[in-house]
């Protein structure tokens, strides 16, 4: 059988199936369905420094093959997380997990990745740029290489164990970027996030969405996260953890080829909360079918 395992900046990974931040909680909803043990790791729900209500709603919309969200980083927050979240995930989850970090300034997102860094559970840090950055206008920390490598720098200041930004495809030139990322001390990149997006109410004729914009998730954007994965390989030498509409064992191994090391499975997890097992269940067949004896052979294969 084939060999699944690979390997993030020094953590070996049963699998490379990763549940996107924002789709499967704090984990523990997901182990009443199944033992979420057989997965590489998750990341869980963003987590910011203080308590988050979100937007107001309607915050989900259905698209053709996706969906728009404006959920609005609703959370616990930080002190909450480590106090009540993550021990009542270590009863159903023996692994180490991604700890997903959003904020609003640079002191949030420090404070926020310097608590969870020091928690037994956190394998490493997903830091979330695509936040608007309050003293910045509001302009999302990832829409350039200057602020995007603040973060990176900062963060890394604080903090021990790796730490990989999650970057946003709404960007003129995210290889910059990543780039930028890569120079300022960043241990990996995770690509993509939501593509921005909006549904107008014919009856009402106004948008849909309380927000009026949201995130476009789902297999409408696979081939752009595919397309930006595959230009980031070619410009990095860190890992990159691959997402944005992956929904079944071969987008995970198209992925992967244009340069994933690890793939994570987002808003299909909403439609079939069965699917990241079944994944994974159906990875090693997928692999033998193919003539694959180890897949990390095929990472950024398909560049060669």
């Amino acid at each position: 059988m084939a060999l699944t395992n690979v390997t993030l900046s020094g953590w070996t990974l049963d699998n490379p199936i990763i549940p996107a931040s924002g789709t499967f909680g704090y984990g523990y909803e997901f182990a009443e369905l199944y033992d979420i043990n057989c997965l590489g790791t998750f990341s869980f729900k963003g987590t910011t420094k203080d308590p988050r209500f979100g937007n107001e709603t309607p915050r989900i919309a259905e698209t053709p093959a996706g969906m728009l969200n404006a959920v609005g980083l609703q959370n616990p927050g930080v002190d909450n997380v480590i106090r009540e979240e993550l021990p009542k995930l270590k009863q159903c989850f023996s692994k180490k997990v991604i700890a997903n970090v959003s904020g609003f300034s640079l002191d949030e997102y420090c404070y926020t990745c310097e608590k969870l860094d020091r928690q037994e559970q956190v394998g490493l840090l997903e830091v979330n740029i695509s936040c608007p950055n309050v003293h910045g206008g509001g302009m999302s920390f990832g829409t350039s290489p200057e602020s995007a490598a603040e973060v990176t720098r900062e963060v890394k200041k604080v903090t021990t164990k790796p730490v990989y930004i999650k970057l946003s495809p709404n960007v003129t030139d995210i290889v910059q970027i990543a780039k930028a990322c890569q120079d300022a001390g960043a241990d990996g990149i995770s690509l993509i996030n939501t593509l921005l997006g909006m549904k107008i109410d014919l009856r009402k004729r106004k948008p849909l969405l309380a927000n009026t914009t949201g995130g476009l998730s789902g297999s409408a954007i696979f081939p752009v996260a595919v397309r930006m994965v595959w230009q980031v390989y070619q410009a990095v030498d860190i890992p990159i953890i691959g997402m944005g509409g992956v929904s079944s064992a071969e987008d995970v191994l198209e992925i992967m080829m244009a340069g994933a090391t690890a793939v994570q499975i987002g808003a299909a997890n909403l439609t079939d909360p069965y699917i990241c097992r079944d994944i994974v269940t159906k990875l090693p067949g997928l692999l033998d079918q193919y003539g694959i004896h180890d897949i990390k052979e095929i990472i950024g294969g398909a560049h060669r």
